[in-house]
């Protein structure tokens, strides 16, 4: 009985100790899972866009219309320089309208010779078909006064000769007065056609003299000269052509400006007129600016032909203009707010899984980590909103806890519950942060 006591008490003892060694052994449960307790905090989604910045409202120079172009530059005042009014900015070349000026003085020249020797030429013949109509009428009158027509005198052939010379005696009066008219028709028909050519001479000869005149393009104000651009970032340079009613340049209101900034398609969802957000101009580190969205372009474009990277283009609208630091054409640094919330709850991207089209998180419960499907909405890089599903000081698993520690697992994005925002173009837009 001794020895079988003494065998049931270390059998006893060795339960025990293997019952507390228990007590620290990872546990299905996942006592080794590592967990965070969900808070309500501060949500804050915004994007970063460069951009320049451009005056609200500018006074256009541009070739002066109404004159048949092109021209070429032969002067340009710098880019940036300020002007006073009536200074003279941009200069043409002149020799173009020059020679079309000298070519529109021959052309009318030409046309007045011509005018001249067809005047006389027409005034020659008509004065001769004049002399062919009078010798014509004699002789008709004279063939009518001399007619053989007494058969008693004159034999039938006679009378008959006599009569055909006055019939070929009409004929030929009618043929010259019909010839007088025609040639004075014909004389002033080209005599129009000829004044058409003096009139267009003439209406060339008074442009290139207009063109010469505007060849001097002046400030129409005071303010600072800012040159076009093209899609380069190239402006306007000297010995360039351009045409009529083509802008060049414009001087703008320093008093207003607003930012014209470029945001990344991928990161356009949401952006809409209305939203807030800041602007720092390069040139002056350190100082921003409140400004507010004020448009955004329906569609997405490369800044660089042929590249695949799309931007959006959105205007901001400053709340203040700083004319001492702001200058149009100046780079900016702008960030867009585009979803802000003062308590929502947050949690990281590896807390939330995938299962079967679901998003799920693992609640720690009394009995272990339990799935729970959540709705989710807005994220940024690392944090996630999470709409429904839990609530403020719930504790939940940072890895899957039905896995044994060191297990890799192939996760996939989480998906919003609620329906994806619609972007800017109309399509889906899956907001990713």
């Amino acid at each position: 009985m001794t020895r079988n006591a003494s065998r049931l008490g270390l059998a006893a003892a060795a339960l025990a100790v293997l019952l507390g060694l228990g007590a620290f052994l990872p546990r299905p449960g996942g006592e080794d899972v590592p967990t965070l307790r969900v808070v309500a905090g501060e949500f804050v989604r915004s994007v970063p866009a460069q951009g320049d910045l451009q005056a609200v409202r500018a006074t256009p120079i541009s070739v002066p219309a109404g004159v048949p172009g092109p021209f070429r530059i032969g002067w340009l005042a710098p880019d940036g320089s300020l002007v006073k009014q009536g200074d003279v900015v941009i200069r043409f070349d002149p020799s173009t309208l020059e020679k079309r000026l000298t070519d529109a003085e021959d052309d009318l020249r030409s046309a007045r010779l011509q005018m001249e020797k067809e005047q006389l030429s027409g005034l020659s013949e008509v004065r001769k078909l004049e002399k062919d109509a009078a010798m014509a009428r004699i002789e008709l009158q004279q063939a009518s006064q001399f007619q053989k027509k007494d058969e008693v005198i004159f034999s039938r052939s006679e009378i008959i000769e006599s009569d055909i010379d006055q019939q070929l005696a009409a004929e030929r009066q009618k043929h010259a007065e019909g010839s007088q008219r025609t040639h004075e028709r014909l004389t002033g028909t080209e005599l129009a056609l000829l004044q058409i050519k003096v009139r267009q001479a003439e209406a060339k000869i008074q442009q290139a003299r207009a063109g010469l005149q505007a060849l001097s393009v002046t400030a129409p104000h005071d303010g600072v000269l800012i040159l076009k651009r093209n899609w380069r970032g190239e402006t306007t340079r000297v010995g360039d052509s351009v045409w009529n009613g083509q802008p060049l340049a414009e001087i703008p209101d320093l008093s207003s400006m607003q930012a014209e900034v470029y945001v990344l398609e991928a990161d356009a969802g949401g952006l809409k007129a209305g939203k807030t957000a800041t602007v720092a101009v390069e040139s002056a580190p350190g100082v921003t600016y409140p400004a507010r969205i004020k448009r955004v372009d329906a569609l997405a474009k490369p800044r660089i032909p042929g590249s695949p990277v799309q931007y959006f283009a959105v205007t901001l609208e400053l709340d203040h203009t700083d004319p001492r630091v702001m200058k149009p054409g100046q780079r900016v640094q702008a960030s867009l707010l585009l979803d802000q919330r003062k308590d929502a709850l947050l949690v990281p991207r590896q807390a939330v899984f995938d299962r079967e089209g679901r998003s799920v998180v693992f609640r720690k419960g009394e009995h272990g980590f339990a799935p729970v499907e959540v709705k989710l909405g807005a994220s940024t890089m690392g944090r996630i909103v999470v709409e429904s599903g839990v609530a403020a000081g719930d504790v939940l698993a940072l890895r899957d806890p039905t896995r044994p520690a060191g297990t890799p697992e192939i996760k996939s994005a989480p998906k919003p519950s609620a329906p994806p925002a619609r972007g800017p173009r109309g399509g889906t837009t899956i907001i990713i942060g």
